[in-house]
């Protein structure tokens, strides 16, 4: 809201009805020890217009740098009618889809959202949108150990060539559910997983989660891996980026059997802009066999008794609708608002647009990689075939060559000295089609000053 409506006599006239002489006496349940201080660092309020020209001098300050970062959060176009229609009231305002009394119009979203990304993935079934990325993975390690009833030890294969941040949060939510994260290690030369560095006999394993592309745009042999897992009785989860499935091989067709049993990613590449670290939005399909241990909600089609078409909520297994202990979730959600520009976003591009979209960004970070290992000190660290990002090595520590970039204007990639310091002063660059020839070479430009 733009205004905080409520006047200090109607605050207390509130206080006064409900029968307690402050606000704080609200909160008394809460002990003593655990409550914090005033905010001591912040200033005392201040009216309106002195509010709004605070916050105008400080919009001033911020600046647009051309980023080449990538690491997960992806700057792609979006056409302008994305969020014209998104933003209008109808979608904008609307209740979260939990109940049956769901608009009609809301579930019709929610369902060419789920055949979209079906067919992206070449997956059975899609459910209505998670959390983000990290989260939906957690809960595609939690769907696969239900799912995989033949295994007993609840082991789950992962590879380091997964995002970071993605391992941590599933570390954080399976962790005391008796779940084993077993890290699989990286071929140095090509920055994925070997097939042939697998065990023969690697015992009872759940699932094996395969990246794709992983976090260093590196392809993985998605094929080889799936193989190998189903072989040993082990699900297969895929974690993929949306606009590279608009071009290369979909998880339902990985491997020479039927493919991932469980797929999920971030949807923030269809649609959403990046505003400070989010709203993101999940996605998850599966295979029709594992549906349900689907967490969420899934939107299905049907007809009346008057033979119209209406779209209903047909599963939803969740704390909300059952016990908490029989949910198949207890932590997701659906993002109405991103899925609803997700959709749009999709039904413009179509399948032409998305591959167009897919293509120029692969081209920009090939033609950008070159350029950039042209200048002395860089080099390629992997070898391996990629998708719109790419490992490069500098002469002097990331840190301090981010930051003389950042100087100039220019967001240079991820450090990965933290996450990986085997590779030592390693950057992740990444390009999409939003950058232009010109922005190419103001980075390689501006890398040479910094380096020298």
């Amino acid at each position: 809201m733009p205004f905080i409506p409520h006047t200090e006599d109607d605050t207390r006239e509130m206080l006064k009805t409900i029968g307690v002489d402050s606000i704080e006496d609200l909160f008394d349940e809460i002990p003593a020890e655990l409550r914090a201080d005033a905010l001591s660092d912040v200033p005392a309020g201040q009216n309106e217009m002195a509010v709004t020209r605070h916050l105008h001098d400080r919009a001033g300050r911020d600046t647009q740098p051309l980023s080449f970062l990538g690491a997960g959060a992806y700057e792609h176009h979006i056409p302008a009618a994305v969020w014209q229609l998104t933003t209008r009231g109808e979608f904008y305002t609307a209740y979260t889809p939990y109940q049956a009394e769901a608009s009609q119009g809301t579930l019709q979203v929610l369902y060419e959202f789920q055949t979209m990304m079906a067919e992206l993935t070449g997956m059975d079934v899609s459910n209505a949108s998670l959390y983000e990325g990290a989260s939906a993975l957690a809960e595609a390690v939690l769907m696969a150990v239900r799912a995989n009833r033949k295994s007993k030890t609840k082991r789950i294969l992962m590879p380091s060539t997964v995002h970071p941040t993605y391992r941590s949060v599933v570390n954080t939510i399976v962790r005391h559910q008796g779940i084993t994260l077993e890290l699989l290690d990286y071929d140095t030369k090509g920055g994925h997983i070997d097939p042939a560095s697998l065990p023969s006999k690697p015992g009872d394993i759940a699932a094996l989660v395969i990246p794709q592309p992983n976090f260093f745009g590196a392809l993985e042999d998605a094929d080889a891996l799936t193989d190998w897992a189903q072989q040993h009785g082990a699900l297969v989860i895929g974690v993929v980026n949306p606009t590279a499935m608009a071009l290369i091989t979909p998880p339902g067709e990985w491997g020479s059997g039927t493919g991932a049993d469980i797929v999920c990613g971030e949807g923030q590449p269809l649609g959403a802009p990046l505003a400070s670290g989010g709203p993101y939005f999940g996605f998850m399909c599966c295979a029709q066999k594992h549906v349900r241990q689907m967490p969420g909600r899934i939107i299905g089609r049907t007809t009346d008794l008057e033979g119209k078409k209406g779209y209903v909520l047909t599963l939803q297994a969740r704390e909300q609708h059952i016990r908490r202990s029989k949910a198949t979730s207890n932590i997701c959600t659906n993002q109405g608002l991103l899925t609803t520009a997700a959709t749009i976003y999709m039904s413009l591009l179509g399948p032409e647009g998305l591959r167009q979209t897919a293509e120029h960004s692969h081209s920009n970070t090939c033609e950008l990689s070159d350029a950039l290992c042209a200048i002395d000190g860089v080099e390629k660290v992997f070898d391996r075939p990629c998708f719109h990002e790419t490992v490069i090595r500098l002469p002097k520590p990331a840190a301090d060559v981010l930051a003389g970039l950042d100087q100039k204007g220019v967001i240079g990639g991820f450090d990965l000295s933290s996450d990986y310091p085997e590779l030592g002063n390693a950057l992740l660059i990444c390009a999409t089609e939003t950058k232009t020839e010109a922005d190419l070479n103001t980075f390689a430009t501006t890398l040479r000053e910094v380096l020298a």
